[in-house]
């Protein structure tokens, strides 16, 4: 499937938009995202189900040319095999017909690209960490969500409600008439509409072609140095010589008292079990959803901290220099880890990212090994040792006494004046994306130029619970489908 590409002078972009349905609306919100779920469960069953089988006849001494057929996990494959079976089989056969079709190929969709990304994981064409089989949705734990991309979609002429198809005219939170100004004017076309049950609520996001509109900066000329903390959650260094601080709420901290009570309540009411097939009462679903809304409300609270942050910094300045932190690194500190969580380093850089595109404004990235807060941002001299318990700076050589902080926001400014080099960029935030308004600065002190591994090494196929090996995408007998060379599929497990 070819990629979308928008027209010149466009972007894609996503409006998340809060609903407020009624009763029978939330009960067709509700059906489509569980028939989602359900064609899911159907496809895995489907593509593992032959592993399996595969297995067993290899038990038995069958030769290979003989084993059951591969079937194939590619959408078309999925959806002709779906569109066959929902007419027969009694799980589908009494309900399928009250859904849209959109919540079916939702399902099978988002199987096909968990096949996807578990082959290229075991075949070493993905970076990150391992990612196993495709596990079953259970329906107590599963994200609710729909996408829609045929139909009737679109917003309403008062600027108070959508339509989608089969679910129908949905009552929007907000008033939004510039929305529906944008699509009349030809400067917005409506891509496809996705549902989601999110923190207790329904959302819709809608995925929209809209034409660039750059908003000009307050002060373009200006460039601010960014250094993030837990104490204090941003120390900013300005250009033209202030350095302000950014408090950190700390919401999770401030609400520990009612989560460890909401949670003492649940953790003495009877949970399920999914050991024993133990069905919660109805008093834990009701502590449950008690102890849920203050986790909502914490991560509600974060969202909107950040994103006033991040707003003000772009519609201000011109220039923005953040640290690539290793957040993933220092979340496995555990005695900061729920601190560093709560302060949500990474949303920060990924916000600051895509709305410093959204401006036309510039976004430079701090190498990882550059030492912000072990130099001396008046002479440059480089500490050997500094560690955290000290947050104070005092140089040796001019004797300059500064917060760490504010010493790290001012040596992070001084990265926006220098003679850079593009060495990477990160258009969404994750290193390796290309995007030439960012720019990944920094000097390596410890000589540290290269990387010691570059790729992932391929990992052996070995036998597995249902050994053998796995085809590729499009194995199988269907129509339209090219065999393959079994010495080049995957291994399974």
């Amino acid at each position: 499937m070819r990629k979308f590409v928008p027209q010149p002078g466009f972007t894609v972009f996503a409006h998340r938009l809060a609903l407020d349905p009624n009763a029978t609306v939330m009960g067709r919100l509700y059906s489509h995202a569980g028939a989602a779920r359900v064609a899911y469960n159907w496809a895995v069953a489907h593509v593992t189900a032959v592993w399996w089988q595969r297995k067993a006849e290899q038990s038995y001494g069958i030769a290979e040319d003989e084993l059951t057929p591969w079937r194939s996990w590619s959408l078309p494959s999925l959806r002709k095999a779906f569109n066959e079976a929902k007419r027969s089989d009694p799980r589908f056969a009494g309900w399928w017909e009250e859904n849209s079709k959109e919540a079916y190929n939702t399902g099978l969709a988002s199987a096909s690209a968990a096949f996807d990304t578990y082959a290229k994981s075991r075949n070493g064409k993905r970076k990150g960490g391992r990612v196993g089989v495709p596990r079953f949705k259970s329906k107590r734990r599963a994200r609710l969500s729909c996408r829609f991309t045929t139909g009737a979609i679109r917003i309403e002429a008062d600027g108070r409600h959508v339509t989608l198809p089969r679910i129908g005219t949905v009552r929007l939170h907000e008033h939004r008439p510039d929305l529906r100004a944008r699509v009349e004017a030809g400067a917005m076309r409506i891509l496809s509409a996705t549902v989601r049950l999110d923190r207790g609520r329904w959302f819709v996001a809608f995925q929209v072609e809209q034409r660039n509109e750059l908003v000009r900066v307050a002060r373009p000329d200006a460039a601010v140095g960014i250094d993030l903390g837990i104490k204090t959650l941003a120390i900013l260094a300005d250009s033209d010589g202030t350095v302000t601080s950014e408090p950190n709420p700390r919401h999770l901290d401030r609400a520990q008292k009612h989560l460890r009570r909401a949670s003492r309540v649940v953790s003495r009411r009877r949970a399920p079990d999914r050991r024993t097939g133990q069905k919660p009462s109805r008093r834990w679903e009701k502590a449950n959803r008690v102890r849920n809304k203050v986790h909502h409300r914490v991560a509600n609270l974060r969202e909107d901290t950040l994103h006033k942050l991040t707003t003000r910094l772009t519609a201000e300045y011109g220039t923005i220099v953040v640290e690539d932190l290793n957040v993933a690194g220092m979340g496995r500190n555990r005695r900061l880890s729920r601190r560093v969580a709560d302060a949500a380093f990474g949303e920060i850089r990924r916000q600051l990212t895509y709305k410093t595109r959204r401006h036309g404004t510039r976004l430079v990235v701090a190498d990882r090994w550059f030492p912000s807060s072990k130099t001396c941002s008046r002479c440059g001299a480089v500490k050997a040792k500094l560690p955290l318990s000290v947050r104070v700076f005092e140089c040796d050589t001019c004797g300059l006494v500064l917060d760490r902080d504010e010493n790290a926001g001012h040596n992070l400014l001084a990265l926006a004046t220098r003679n850079t080099r593009t060495t990477r960029s990160t258009g969404t935030g994750v290193a390796g994306d290309l995007d030439p308004t960012t720019t990944v600065v920094g000097s390596k002190p410890r000589g540290a130029d290269r990387k010691t591994r570059t790729t992932r090494p391929r990992l052996t196929a070995r036998a597995g619970r249902a050994g053998g090996t796995i085809p590729g995408p499009r194995a199988g007998t269907e129509t339209g489908d090219r065999q393959q060379d079994t010495r080049t599929r995957l291994a399974l497990w």
